[in-house]
């Protein structure tokens, strides 16, 4: 079901970019192909041989408004580079520099580290003189950044996996250490009277109980990326156990709402790394607030599975 709600709101994001785009062309929202009118000043002595050369480019609100159907609300004046090449003349604005839409949309879309530039038309003088700025044609503005984004996103994804793998492969070889070594089995043996009623259904000894007792312990300990290939680990133990591959029983639902509670004993590290000792004001409240979520999620678990229709679909009811 989740896939299915994803997929549907990607096919409305792509809508909704393709109808704004189809309405930016209809408006001529960017004025594509169209000079924009501007007064160019050159504070010092103008040179034709100069490559480079400073200048400020000034914008009336009248001919903003006539351009871009937009009320700037006043004058625009930016400092700019008078550029001269065989190529022709451009007039590049200063960096970071703040621009009213649509003009802001057609520098983000041409613009290299943040260089905003357009063609100058125009007989450049000492002093102020008219000319004119072409900026390139833009277009599928909505359409770029919805595939800007989903690339984005995709380079969090693999850096995300990356990142999981290397805890995953090390907790994974630690375990089996402990396992080799006895140690987990001794984990399990101590741990038992406490597990024993929230996981009934789950064997003496079964090594899910040692996964369980650390999953939770990291959680506790905010150790959140050490956590997860622990949890991953106690529902494949578990599954082991399950007669129903594709449907949960009562320990893989009662694990999993305990680790969506997350109770806590020390605050998550990224918290810290964003709060520094000012977390340890938060202390008490994260201690309440997680005992609480954890008290309700296992309330939760225990008295569902006692419903009728949750009991039907146990695949450990046979």
């Amino acid at each position: 079901m989740l896939n299915y709600i994803w997929g549907g709101l990607i096919v409305v994001s792509l809508l909704f970019a393709l109808v704004s785009d189809i309405r930016d062309f209809t408006l001529d929202t960017y004025a594509n192909g169209r000079p924009l009118p501007v007064t160019v000043s050159v504070p010092d002595a103008y040179d034709a041989e100069a490559r480079l050369q400073r200048a400020t480019v000034e914008i009336a609100a009248q001919d903003y408004l006539a351009h871009f159907n937009v009320e700037p609300g006043a004058p625009l004046a930016y400092s700019a580079e008078l550029i001269q090449s065989q190529q022709g003349r451009q007039l590049r604005f200063a960096e970071g520099i703040s621009v009213p839409e649509p003009l802001a949309t057609i520098c983000n879309m041409h613009s290299r580290d943040d260089d905003c530039r357009a063609t100058l038309a125009g007989t450049p003088t000492s002093g102020a003189f008219a000319a004119t700025l072409a900026f390139s044609p833009v277009r599928w503005v909505k359409m770029n950044a919805i595939a800007g984004a989903a690339l984005d996103f995709a380079e969090t994804a693999v850096t995300i996996a990356l990142g999981l793998i290397g805890g995953l492969a090390l907790w994974m070889g630690l375990l089996k250490i402990a396992e080799a070594s006895g140690i987990l089995y001794s984990l399990i043996r101590v741990t038992q009277p406490l597990l024993r009623p929230l996981f009934p259904e789950v064997p003496r000894d079964h090594p899910a109980l040692g996964m369980i007792v650390l999953n939770l312990t990291a959680n506790m300990l905010g150790l959140g990326n050490a956590a997860t290939p622990l949890g991953i680990k106690a529902m494949q133990e578990l599954q082991t156990l399950n007669p129903v591959p594709d449907t949960a029983t009562n320990p893989m639902v009662m694990l999993l709402a305990m680790n969506t509670a997350s109770v806590q004993l020390v605050p998550p590290v990224l918290l810290v790394a964003i709060m520094g000792l000012h977390v340890n004001e938060l202390f008490f409240s994260i201690l309440i607030t997680t005992a609480l979520s954890l008290v309700v999620a296992i309330a939760a678990a225990k008295l569902l599975g006692r419903l009728k229709t949750y009991r039907q679909t146990n695949p450990e009811a046979a």
